[in-house]
């Protein structure tokens, strides 16, 4: 079975375990009937088994909808709340007074020079200070009257481009209420991403903050022929001479003050209608250049409520910790169902999020030990981290205390496979590993990318939580699927989400059909509400990449590939740009390759690479630096991190470990990378190899990597 091939190995004496074995099976029947009558699981239990969606109709292909929504898509989260500015306003009278947005004061910061002679930034980070629903209402109305008076007119374009903070979201509030479309440019795109986004959607007023402004516009704002004014959301920037003359910095709170004296008299503010363009989001895609998904107030209501339904008792005992860029639309559309429900949410960001986090100084709390947030999102590349780190710890325990948590994840894992829980280990074994996210997370939200089976489990067992697996796209506004939280099978999205249908199209070049038994396969189309109006300025690829069908219903053709259950859940199998046909005509799915090897202790990160010219995979992988040097050494290989990585003796040894796992997870032959590439330097999205999800950008690895590749594909090679 699966949880059978996920469990940790011991190595316990027999005898010693047989008895061990007699004692959990005692204390399993003893605890059993307790649990039975007490406990809430059976309903869960019962609710886990139940079908989760069904097809509209009998016929291949047919719409697959939610049970909660098969007669009717829901698309309203409140009645009369059809825009966004209404559903703060309802939200600020129903929740005044309450708690909406914490930032943690800086007590301290000062820089920590490292053994390597290089420097960090260390914070000491003091409370978190609220504003109120309230507060936050008045802030953003009067930025909103500020940037009118400005010159900002409705139905027109305003960027921000600035960390994931309380102004970011204020800012945001003020341009919904105002209906100023907002441009969102992710803080790690590349210059010239950034002047691609600024000028093509003509902005004349830019959002920022100041070590933004410093970093990265400065270079670049002489190429933004018509940017007028900048506004620092925190405060003065110290330097004000490099700018071009015309353009005039601001700081938001002199905007807000403008706001507030400014009288807008008579003039009857423009309201914004449910299909104005609520948000121009620039996904920093995959392939080529970043592409502006425009997101209507309806779109991503629609998506909030599907959202919103998925997550049992939200409401306003819930915390938030807000880190991932609000520039993506998985952090943005869980910001709003909390907004929306009378959540606080408390800012991090990933250098403080935890106390062992890069910017923390040690001894200091980091943003998960002093909030405690009962929510969390997060991409697939934070979990496999935290996964492995806390796995490399297990490995450094005595062999007493490692075998103690061996056994009880071991139990853990059988125990949540048959829909029961686990008390008695929550609170002596796993307690302290729960810690590390604060110690109240009762759902984790993960979205963005693909998350391996084993982290998953993983997350569930260790966190005594659901690991809710989302999947939907920017085009979609956030929301397709989402696992329901008693659902704990892994490697599965869940059922469509009650504000849209997914149905499937057959994809005859990759031989997947929606006739294909027992699973129904083909391309991912997602039909209703959320389905956003198409790409800024790029009609050509917006028909590509969407239709409307006789009824009138939109659908976005996602190019990914998956397969619907009996329960009418979805798991996603593949990917059509991934896919590569060999030489000899076998197809490999380049993903499928990634997934099987990504979890091994020794690879941060993997990137396969097939050529249709060529008859095998090869690969690039940014090895684990402790891993390695580990197994240099046992090969009796000296030399540096550079020279170990770029040694052909340890791509061989490396090559050896992944072909070992490539055949454990049953991948062909044909599948395995025959050579590798080692990276000394991680990938992150500031090398612009990586998204800011961290999904690997194949176009630029490609073009980084082709040296190794001419090399790898040598005529040499048999």
């Amino acid at each position: 079975s699966q949880a059978a091939k996920m469990k940790l190995k011991h190595n316990i004496n027999p005898v010693l375990l047989h008895f061990i074995n007699f004692i959990i099976l005692v204390y399993s029947i003893v605890t059993y009937i307790p649990w039975y009558i007490f406990s809430g699981s059976r309903q869960a239990i019962a609710k886990a088994k139940q079908v989760k969606a069904r097809p509209v109709n009998n016929k291949p292909g047919g719409a697959y909808r939610s049970v909660n929504s098969l007669h009717c898509l829901a698309s309203v989260l409140y009645p009369g709340c059809d825009t966004l500015d209404k559903v703060f306003k309802y939200a600020k009278t129903k929740f005044k007074d309450k708690k909406l947005l914490g930032t943690r004061e800086i007590l301290k910061e000062e820089d920590e020079i490292q053994p390597s002679g290089k420097v960090f930034k260390k914070v000491i980070l003091g409370k978190y200070t609220w504003l109120s629903y309230e507060d936050v209402y008045i802030k953003a109305v009067n930025f909103g009257k500020g940037l009118a008076v400005l010159g900002q007119q409705p139905k027109t374009n305003i960027a921000i481009f600035c960390e994931t903070r309380a102004e970011w979201m204020i800012a945001a509030q003020a341009c919904f209420m105002c209906n100023y479309q907002l441009v969102t440019l992710y803080a790690t795109l590349g210059g010239p991403a950034i002047v691609h986004g600024l000028n093509e959607t003509e902005v004349t007023t830019i959002i920022t903050s100041k070590e933004l402004m410093q970093t990265k516009l400065k270079e670049i704002v002489s190429q933004v022929p018509l940017l007028r004014h900048i506004i620092t959301v925190d405060g003065k920037p110290t330097m004000w001479a490099e700018f071009p003359k015309g353009v005039i910095v601001h700081t938001m709170a002199s905007v807000q003050a403008m706001g507030a004296k400014a009288d807008i008299g008579n003039k009857q503010q423009a309201r914004p209608m449910p299909s104005d363009i609520a948000v121009i989001m620039y996904t920093s895609g995959s392939t080529g250049v970043p592409k502006g998904v425009m997101i209507s107030h309806c779109n991503l209501i629609a998506g909030i409520t599907g959202m919103a339904e998925r997550i049992p008792n939200l409401g306003e005992k819930d915390i938030y910790i807000g880190y991932l860029p609000l520039a993506h639309v998985l952090e943005l559309s869980a910001e709003l169902v909390c907004l929306s429900h009378g959540c606080r949410i408390g800012y991090s960001s990933p250098q403080t999020l935890a106390d062992q986090s890069s910017k923390i100084k040690k001894g200091s709390k980091g943003d998960v030990t002093t909030l405690k947030p009962t929510l969390m999102a997060a991409v697939p590349e934070i979990m496999d981290r935290i996964y492995k780190n806390v796995m490399n710890k297990v490995n450094e325990m005595t062999s007493f205390q490692r075998n103690l948590f061996i056994l009880a994840y071991n139990y853990k894992m059988e125990q949540i496979s048959k829909g029961y829980s686990t008390p008695l280990c929550d609170s002596l074994i796993f307690r302290k590993v729960r810690m590390l996210l604060g110690g109240k997370i009762r759902i984790l939200l993960c979205g963005g990318a693909p998350l391996s089976a084993a982290t998953q489990r993983f997350m569930n067992i260790c966190f005594c939580c659901p690991v809710g697996q989302g999947y939907g796209l920017t085009e979609s506004a956030g929301a397709g699927t989402i696992t329901e939280v008693w659902d704990y099978t892994t490697g599965r999205v869940g059922a469509p989400l009650v504000c849209c249908e997914i149905k499937l199209m057959n994809w005859e070049e990759g031989g997947y059909y929606n006739t294909d038994k027992p699973y129904p396969r083909g391309e991912i189309l997602i039909g209703g509400q959320n389905v956003t109006v198409g790409y800024y300025k790029n009609e050509v690829r917006t028909n590509k990449d969407f239709s409307v069908d006789e009824n009138g219903q939109r659908w976005l053709h996602t190019g990914d590939i998956g397969e619907f259950h009996q329960d009418g859940c979805l798991k996603i199998i593949d990917r059509k740009k991934d896919l590569v046909k060999l030489q000899a005509g076998e197809y490999v799915s380049l993903g499928k390759v990634e997934a099987a090897l990504k979890n091994l202790p020794l690879v941060d990160n993997i990137c396969a690479y097939a050529s249709s010219f060529h008859s095998y995979v090869i690969g690039f992988v940014v090895p684990n630096q402790k891993e390695l040097a580990e197994l240099a050494r046992k090969k009796g290989f000296k030399g540096t991190w550079e020279e170990i990585c770029n040694s052909p003796e340890m791509e061989k040894e490396v090559l050896k470990v992944l072909a070992e796992a490539a055949m454990a997870a049953n991948l062909e032959k044909f599948e395995i990378p025959v050579k590798v590439r080692l990276s000394p330097d991680p990938w992150t999205p500031e090398t612009g190899l990586v998204t800011d999800a961290f999904k690997l950008k194949r176009k630029e690895l490609t073009a980084y990597y082709q040296v190794d590749i001419d090399r790898m594909y040598g005529k040499n090679v048999k």
